[in-house]
């Protein structure tokens, strides 16, 4: 797929907006050992295309073993239930948005924004607390809670090689009531990844930002801004 991009040592995208459904935000796959850990599953229009996407990287979708949702949004876990049900992957998302993807909240989901349904899907690893660091193949992948566009809103990093990528799916916003949105949680998220330093930044929609300067110029841009 000539679409294709690597990200990073390991890291390639694999969905989004000019790749797969319009309708779906970016989706990644990280390369951790024998396994492949997913991140966002766009809004569930076109999963075949992902897994043809995975398979043309080289790549066996069989040894998908984790989906890491970064928030409740269809555009985003959209399809999970198909992930978690052809690989038997295991579901991962922060506490304060599982219980709208177990319920098929259609307003928390945002599903009835895209004209659509998400169905109950059970969550098999809710995250709480501040962040932390999973592990997957000998390789570490670490989570921030960053609420404010969700209130289980999760930001992820991984540092490959000599760069450290970020993974701020949303966090331009927009900001809703119906989202249990929050701004000055938000502005307080967004000083976290801008202390982080990241290398490059997978923004949901918005495209890849590489160098330190644009990731930083990004995020201060929205800080302005709101």
């Amino acid at each position: 797929m000539n679409q294709e991009r690597t990200i990073g040592e390991g890291i390639y995208i694999i969905g989004g907006p000019g790749i797969t459904h319009a309708a779906d935000a970016t989706s990644f796959i990280v390369e951790c050992g024998t396994e492949l850990v997913m991140i966002d599953s766009g809004a569930g229009k076109t999963e075949h295309l992902l897994v043809e996407h995975i398979e043309g990287l080289g790549l066996d979708p069989g040894n998908l073993s984790t989906l890491i949702l970064t928030h409740c949004h269809i555009d985003h876990i959209g399809a999970a239930p198909y992930f978690k049900k052809r690989f038997g992957c295991t579901l991962v998302i922060h506490n304060l948005d599982a219980d709208a993807v177990e319920s098929g909240d259609p307003v928390a989901t945002a599903a009835n924004l895209y004209g659509t349904t998400f169905p109950s899907t059970h969550v098999d690893t809710r995250l709480s607390g501040d962040g932390g660091t999973l592990s997957f193949g000998g390789e570490q992948i670490h989570w921030i809670h960053t609420p404010g566009h969700t209130p289980g809103s999760l930001s992820i990093y991984c540092d490959r090689g000599d760069e450290r990528i970020l993974f701020g799916q949303d966090i331009h916003g927009p900001f809703l009531p119906d989202f249990g949105s929050d701004i000055g949680a938000w502005k307080r998220s967004m000083m976290k990844l801008f202390n982080l330093e990241a290398d490059i930044l997978c923004e949901g929609h918005f495209g890849i930002f590489r160098s330190k300067e644009r990731v930083r110029s990004y995020i201060m841009g929205y800080l302005t801004r709101y």
